[in-house]
């Protein structure tokens, strides 16, 4: 308990401050402070624990020792709970009756605002915040706490989740409406696989799927590609006559309905997978929550527009 009552959020901030920047200067800088400040509240923490939390990394910069790592991780844990807290305390002063903070993968932010924006109306005193991120950060801040509900493709293995179908999640095959694959007639696979393809950056649940589906597809036949860190970059690639894509038919519903875009069929697509509205098992909903996600669940197939995307895919 002692360590504990010695123990201040400046101390960690300036540990985290130092390990991210990887230099006393730097963190100080970003947290606004002089440089043999952020050195004393290093000390003092080390002090404390009476073992060194940085070490000189390989590069010349600072990187967090074992012990250091497990007071970061507890230490961002932490802060995603006070967050959370200072989040509904201002919705409480404002008369409302609670917050969400709702994450969701990059390809949902195409539909997520309407979403949200919903919800506001259904439910006006309930103040829900929505942060987007890629595959891996939206586990990553389930994982830390950041998050209350998430909405995402295919539900992590950690942290375990409960996770409930919104709908269909249909992803296609995209090119440019003159390719000699989008003329309406299905395509063999040898076809699809002579193509260069546009993929998303590591860590996008979409990028997973493409590879996946193309190693099954050839059977480990080789295939060229070029990365893009967003769906907004691809279709432009498509657009423009770089390659072909594997995407998810929610991000192109415009394009596809204004001929920028058209679908490549073949009798393996499109790829079938589900959205998922989920939250940690291990945290109890509040009531604000439970009324956010019920209401998700029960429009799933309105919300996500699912009477247009057959039309598209039968079209």
């Amino acid at each position: 308990m002692k360590r504990l009552n010695s123990l201040t959020f400046k101390q960690l901030r300036a540990l985290d401050g130092i390990v991210k920047t990887g230099n006393i200067s730097s963190a100080a800088e970003a947290l606004g402070l002089t440089p043999p400040a952020v050195h004393s509240q290093l000390k003092a923490l080390e002090s404390n624990f009476g073992c060194a939390l940085v070490n000189r990394s390989a590069r010349g910069g600072f990187e967090s020792t074992a012990e250091g790592e497990a007071l970061l991780e507890a230490f961002e844990t932490s802060s995603a709970a006070l967050t959370k807290a200072i989040h509904r305390i201002e919705a409480l002063t404002k008369g409302l009756d609670g917050s969400v903070i709702l994450g969701v993968v990059s390809t949902a932010k195409y539909f997520a605002p309407s979403i949200v924006a919903q919800l506001k109306h259904v439910y006006p005193h309930i103040e829900v915040i929505l942060q987007v991120g890629n595959r891996d950060r939206i586990i990553s801040d389930l994982e830390a706490g950041k998050l209350d509900l998430a909405i995402m493709g295919r539900p992590p293995r950690r942290p375990e989740v409960t996770a409930f179908s919104m709908g269909d999640h249909p992803h296609v095959f995209i090119a440019p409406p003159d390719h000699p694959l989008a003329q309406g007639e299905p395509v063999e696979a040898s076809d699809i696989l002579s193509e260069h393809f546009i993929m998303r950056e590591i860590g996008s649940g979409t990028r997973i799927l493409a590879m996946r589906f193309l190693d099954q597809l050839g059977e480990g036949h080789p295939f060229t590609f070029t990365e893009m860190e967003s769906n907004e970059s691809i279709k432009q690639a498509v657009i423009a006559g770089l390659g072909i894509a594997l995407i998810s038919i929610h991000t192109v519903i415009e394009e596809l309905k204004s001929r920028r875009l058209a679908i490549i069929k073949a009798r393996q697509l499109p790829i079938v997978r589900h959205w998922f509205v989920l939250h940690r098992s291990d945290q109890k909903p509040n009531p604000a929550m439970n009324r956010v996600c019920d209401y998700i669940r029960e429009n799933g197939p309105r919300l996500l527009a699912e009477e247009d995307i057959h039309a598209l895919l039968s079209s």
